[in-house]
């Protein structure tokens, strides 16, 4: 027995705000800047002289209360290189505890896997190892530390904090969402799930202090990508042994990454330090980073048309009424996004325990329709679940719109016309950014639901932390939902709706499909493996559909491309800050 059994059930998870250190004035800064952020958010466009008008004054209404915070509250803090907005407020910064896109970007910055993914085409290359090698089966990667690896506070990185920071991401105790992603580790499973006591039966061994032998249960395509995965960083043992729930308030933080944390102020900003003792220090382009926690489509805009914000980076963050000028600017920037926006039912209750009426419903969707009224964007229509531009896969044929064959199925379920129909929801969360989509998106489907199938749907909105703990707990009939990939592979979408997967969310278990992911990812060939993800995932759209794909994203993001450099676009929409940089501003 080692390390790691006893932590297994000793270590605690870590989401947590910051919320000390806020004074009463800088808080009235706050509530002043956040209302004039609203009164401008009200004008997203000028199209006559007096819109225009309106918008100048709300844009010197931002630029007063930046410099009322700036002049108040950081006036000792050096400027920024570079500074992004990124979306809502992060609930945490621990890699192994995040979930969502924005908040990975951030933990990025701070911790480094074996591997990191180059942006500029989003593949795995070294990252905290040098090197490795893949044995002839494709079931054991021996990977090789950089001598020059060392914590921001000077301590070398060994293999034995990869393997304590693997085993705290498997732990229950941590109970991290995305701990399912290290079961593709030969006993990884079983130990999580305390089948497996010794963890030295484990498929994750250090052969010294430089070298880990990782055994899988099977050849894994995408293992070097998900290498990169937050859930798969490195994070300071001794710190987090010491601080415990609150490791990340110490200070000096250590980070394996490329920057180290300089503060974490919630609502404010998140400011990033280059961190000179890093391996690739020598490749950071900016000494300071400020990430800009902001939700509204229309304050982001505004923020950065006034100059207070370099980067948007996030798809949330586009006023859709704007769309059509914003899509011919020079820094607006569209691309293939993988992700996929879609409805899912709970199938452990009436009526969607029935196949029947859940094609129905599928069957009664006019996809097209949602993408030329609502998103007004690059969205593609999704015919599928797994999105167009997966490496070496082209996707199952999902259900069309059909409303002939959509009643047909509603009657065979014993609803004819929608008659004795019972009350069901569809459930959603509002708020600012992308998530002002979901209720309008709920309106047309409801009108299509009505018009096709003759059935009445409720609309239930509700905030967004219930929301997820909502959809946890099965409480909900059907709800909004999207996913993003984690790496370029169809299976960081199929298997999300295996029945062990923490993301699955509708109660859907099918034994066949869990069978035919299982073997796809033990099968070597690539056309044949993309073969058996075809057949699971027509189960899944197709067959006995949990789930209902609306439509492929379309990334964007604003950034000058002759003041902002650093910044290559991909399908994962990748852009590490330890390449984005100002560029110098010559005088004529």
């Amino acid at each position: 027995m080692n390390f790691a059994d006893r932590a297994h059930g000793k270590i605690s998870r870590a989401r947590f705000r910051f919320r000390s250190g806020v004074s009463a004035e800088r808080r009235q800064n706050h509530f002043e800047f956040a209302a004039l952020c609203r009164d401008a958010a009200t004008l997203p466009r000028a199209k006559s002289a007096s819109s225009r008008r309106r918008l100048q004054v709300a844009a010197g209404l931002l630029t007063s209360a930046l410099c009322l915070l700036t002049s108040g509250c950081f006036r000792h803090e050096a400027p920024a290189n570079v500074t992004i907005i990124n979306g809502n407020e992060p609930e945490s910064l621990d890699p192994h505890i995040v979930t969502g896109v924005s908040e990975m970007r951030l933990t990025k910055a701070l911790f480094d896997g074996l591997t990191k993914l180059d942006p500029t085409n989003a593949t795995p290359v070294p990252a905290l190892a040098a090197s490795w090698e893949i044995s002839p089966d494709g079931r054991v990667y021996t990977f090789h530390l950089r001598t020059n690896a060392v914590w921001s506070t000077g301590e070398p990185i060994t293999t034995e904090d990869v393997l304590w920071s693997w085993f705290r991401a498997l732990s229950p105790a941590t109970a991290g969402d995305y701990a399912g992603q290290l079961f593709y580790i030969k006993g990884a499973q079983d130990w999580y799930e305390g089948r497996l006591k010794d963890s030295d039966q484990v498929g994750i061994h250090a052969l010294d202090a430089r070298t880990l032998r990782v055994e899988l249960n099977s050849p894994l395509a995408f293992f070097l990508e998900l290498c990169s995965f937050p859930t798969l960083a490195i994070v300071p043992k001794q710190t987090i042994e010491k601080y415990g729930d609150r490791w990340l308030h110490a200070r000096p933080l250590p980070t394996s990454g490329a920057f180290t944390l300089g503060a974490w102020r919630v609502n404010d900003k998140v400011r990033f330090l280059r961190n000179s003792r890093y391996w690739d220090a020598a490749n950071t382009a900016s000494e300071i980073i400020d990430v800009l926690p902001v939700g509204s489509p229309n304050t982001a805009l505004n923020l950065y048309e006034t100059g207070v914000a370099d980067v948007v980076w996030d798809k949330d963050l586009v006023p859709t009424e704007l769309m059509d000028v914003l899509i011919k600017r020079p820094d607006f920037h569209s691309f293939t996004y993988l992700g996929t926006y879609f409805y899912r039912f709970n199938v452990t209750k009436p009526p969607f325990n029935d196949p029947r009426v859940r094609r129905a419903f599928a069957l009664a969707t006019d996809k097209p329709r949602i993408i030329n009224k609502l998103t007004k964007g690059a969205e593609i229509p999704a015919t599928n679940f797994v999105p167009a531009g997966v490496a070496n896969y082209t996707g199952a044929a999902g259900l069309p719109f059909d409303p002939d064959a959509a009643r047909r199925e509603l009657a065979a379920a014993g609803f004819p016309g929608g008659k004795g129909f019972p009350r069901v929801s569809y459930t959603f969360f509002s708020a600012a950014g992308g998530a002002k989509l979901h209720p309008k998106v709920g309106v047309e489907l409801q009108q299509m639901w009505h018009d096709v199938l003759g059935v009445d749907v409720e609309l239930r909105q509700i905030e967004r932390k219930v929301f997820y703990s909502s959809q946890s707990r099965l409480d909900y009939d059907i709800s909004t939902s999207s996913w993003i990939g984690d790496y370029n592979d169809a299976n960081t979408f199929l298997d999300l709706f295996t029945s062990t997967s923490g993301n699955n969310r509708t109660g859907w278990k099918n034994a066949r499909y869990d069978e035919l992911v299982h073997r796809a990812n033990n099968e070597v060939d690539s056309k044949k493996r993309a073969e058996i993800f075809c057949q699971a995932e027509t189960i899944l759209i197709a067959e006995e559909p949990p789930i209902v794909p609306l439509y492929f994203y379309a990334g964007f993001n604003y950034f000058d491309p002759n003041k902002i450099g650093g910044i290559w676009q991909n399908i994962l929409d990748e852009h590490p800050m330890q390449f984005i940089y100002k560029k110098p501003v010559f005088k004529q």
